[in-house]
């Protein structure tokens, strides 16, 4: 199955020579003054005498095992691919561990979903992972099963299953019952008799994008303080190299190498005896230092890896000099691991009958990529369906929902799942005029985060120089006929969106609310109706005017 990954975005906020195939030389972001204790620049007698340890990273796997992207004109992706790097990567220095950061499984392609998501543990199990975090998305079909996934037990479809086998820490989330955390909140891992803590935390806003019944049971705490705790700790046991694991994400600029979002702030936060943090959520780049805390993140679906170098003096027993380069996963580099592939055919086959059913042709490339208004052609189709489906005046559809692309040729199920995974009821609701303008403007928030809903029925026009709340300057009707502030719209949103996910709240005050059917019977059951071959665009329901 392949797909066109959305890397225009990615470009623009990753220096050009991170995005190449020569990567073997990394990218090196700790302290500029090779002098100091962080500096990358040591004698022949201190690199004999400090220990080097390897840590490769991964985050937001998101159960793409079987999905190939094309960047660049190259092909990308695809676990087989990804275990022969770490791998090999792995065999150059025999102190390394391989952790992930987070959302392993939730929003799968259906080679995962389609089997309770074991296919994506057991992937992990036999490339040797040793360490992970929980994403918000591990919750996505309740804690049982999520920690079914991870301790083992049994599911009515799929029988026994043995879980994972590498623990899961998590410092801040706790059962209401028990008062307790529901994980360990660290592990120590020793390399030559010196201790290596490792935190791991989720997102504390989960439950503002999560619905409320997979979450039942457990509540979230505050990163930085459930992290400090865990340093204090650590300190007592007498660890001074200290590793997080967040599933907290940020950006990065191209032209200045300047970060922000969460994970940033989290590091400015934290206890300095804290040396890296791998980050996740966010499907981005980092590789920087903050507060001379080394910060990485590997972008998502499979597509790369964060190689993190250490070196541990055995004197003092913590991090002397720290530095890392994200890599991607190209598949014309490498020979794809034996192993790992024949597992994949053998998950596959298990799918294959549902997957490969056909439901049309494309004429053309529909993808997820925004144009500088924000419209995408594959929001579109989406919006379209579901507007439509539901007999409704307009429709939206929250951009994290869209998983993937059609690419030109044959449309298959298997294709349609890949981009909308969750199998959500789609429901119709009443705004007002004066709703929409408020709940358009919440696509800007406060933090920073820009969220842009992907809509059919409507157009509107945007000031990228207002405010926040401020932004949308006038919107229409798809005929041109002005947004009425005091009439009532019919509006069909994902469940999701209907219960304020994501932040967009005003959804919550809709009135009349009908539930309809599930989005991606809405979505096989439209691209069928079409025209065939289909063709869809971006076609300027989006306006920003400066």
């Amino acid at each position: 199955m392949r797909e066109t990954l959305n890397w225009n975005a990615l470009k623009k906020a990753v220096p050009a020579f991170v995005l190449t195939a020569s990567l073997s030389a990394g990218l090196c972001l700790a302290s500029g003054n090779p002098e100091t204790p962080y500096g990358l620049k040591n004698t022949e007698n201190d690199k004999n005498r400090f220990i080097q340890v390897q840590l490769l990273g991964i985050n937001d796997l998101h159960g793409q095992l079987d999905i190939t992207r094309k960047f660049n004109g190259r092909y990308i992706g695809r676990v087989e691919y990804l275990a022969a790097y770490l791998k090999q990567r792995k065999a150059e220095n025999k102190n390394t561990l391989l952790v992930h950061a987070g959302d392993m499984v939730g929003g799968s392609a259906p080679v995962s979903s389609l089997l309770e998501e074991e296919p994506t543990i057991e992937v992990l199990n036999k490339i040797g992972f040793n360490l992970g975090t929980l994403g918000n998305h591990e919750f996505d079909r309740g804690v049982k099963e999520m920690m079914r996934l991870i301790h083992g037990g049994n599911n009515p479809k799929t029988g026994t299953f043995e879980g994972a086998q590498f623990p899961y820490v998590c410092a801040n989330v706790i059962d209401e019952k028990t008062g307790k955390l529901i994980l360990p909140p660290y592990e120590i891992k020793k390399f030559h008799g010196i201790p290596i803590g490792f935190i791991g935390v989720v997102l504390s806003d989960t439950p503002k994008i999560e619905t409320a019944s997979v979450l039942a049971g457990v509540k979230f705490t505050d990163e930085v303080k459930a992290i400090n705790k865990a340093v204090a700790n650590l300190k007592k046991q007498g660890v001074k190299a200290i590793v997080v694991l967040a599933h907290n994400g940020g950006s990065q600029s191209a032209l200045t190498g300047a970060a922000n979002g969460e994970i940033i702030d989290i590091a400015k936060k934290i206890d300095d005896e804290v040396d890296v943090l791998f980050g996740g959520h966010t499907h981005t780049y980092l590789n920087t230092e903050v507060d001379r805390k080394l910060i990485v993140e590997a972008y998502s679906y499979g597509t790369a890896f964060s190689d993190v170098h250490l070196e541990l003096d055995p004197a003092t027993k913590d991090i002397v000099a720290k530095k890392a380069e994200i890599v991607n996963v190209y598949q014309d580099a490498i020979k794809p691991d034996p192993e790992i592939k024949e597992l994949m055919k053998k998950y596959e086959a298990k799918v294959a009958p549902i997957v490969n059913k056909l439901v049309g042709k494309a004429v053309n490339d529909i993808t997820s990529t925004k144009n500088k208004d924000g419209e995408s052609a594959i929001g579109n189709l989406i919006a379209d369906s579901e507007r439509i489906a539901m007999n409704s005046d307009l429709a939206f559809m929250n951009p994290g929902g869209i998983r993937g692309d059609i690419l030109a040729g044959e449309v298959t199920w298997g294709e349609l799942f890949t981009i909308q995974p969750f199998k959500e009821n789609l429901i119709k609701l009443n705004l007002t005029g004066d709703q929409i303008r408020r709940l358009l403007n919440q696509q800007w928030q406060p933090q920073g985060t820009v969220r842009m809903l992907q809509i059919s029925g409507l157009k509107y026009t945007w000031d990228g120089t207002k405010g926040v709340g401020s932004k949308v300057i006038d919107i229409y009707r798809a005929d041109g006929t002005p947004i009425d502030p005091k009439a009532k719209y019919t509006v069909t949103v994902p469940e999701y969106l209907a219960n304020g996910g994501d932040d967009f709240s005003v959804f919550r005050e809709g009135t009349d609310k009908v539930v309809g059917p599930v989005d991606i019977d809405v979505f096989e059951n439209f691209v069928k109706q079409l025209k065939q071959p289909i063709s869809y665009s971006i076609q300027g329901r989006v306006k920003k005017i400066q």
